[in-house]
């Protein structure tokens, strides 16, 4: 494989769709997984929906009846960005592309947190989708505290990288 490529699907009402932050989106997934598997031609699907949606896929996937900004559902059985066996045995034979797995934003929430964290709409859009990426390359903050400082240390380093540095007091 060459230099890590990624194909998105962008799924949801039209209600929820914006095509600026898609775009930031698409361009925060990619460097996420530019940075954490460089090497990887990818998919993955990103549903964009309101706090009803996603508080009932929280409610049926984790038993949290409670509305969040994004979940993330991972295809393959990933530590840190490390997949034990054979990652070619996981790409689509029609693609030739590895599926990452799903991940579902609350435009609702990224809208009422960045305007708590006093940023753009687009920066808590692509964010969200940073952080969630990690998820489906294997990253969890709540594994434990090296875990947390490892996710969050790439989190801060894609997004500087894609010029969205935080602001001052912001807590994202």
């Amino acid at each position: 494989m060459g230099l890590a490529s990624l194909q998105i699907q962008f799924i949801g009402e039209k209600r929820c769709r914006d095509q600026e932050a898609e775009e930031l989106m698409g361009r925060s997934a990619q460097a996420a997984l530019e940075r954490a598997a460089p090497q990887w031609s990818c998919s993955v699907d990103i549903t964009l929906t309101d706090d009803e949606g996603i508080r009932q896929l929280n409610a049926e996937y984790r038993d949290k009846p409670a509305a969040t900004d994004v979940l993330s559902f991972p295809l393959l059985d990933m530590e840190n960005g490390v997949y034990e066996g054979n990652i070619d045995w996981e790409q689509d034979p029609d693609t030739g592309r590895i599926p990452l797995g799903d991940m579902v934003i609350s435009v609702e929430r990224a809208r009422a947190q960045a305007q708590e964290y006093g940023h753009s709409f687009d920066r808590e859009c692509a964010y969200l989708t940073c952080h969630s990426m990690l998820h489906l390359l294997g990253y969890d903050h709540e594994r434990g505290e090296q875990d947390r400082r490892l996710m969050r240390g790439l989190e801060e380093e894609i997004m500087q990288r894609l010029g969205l540095l935080r602001e001052t007091g912001e807590n994202t």
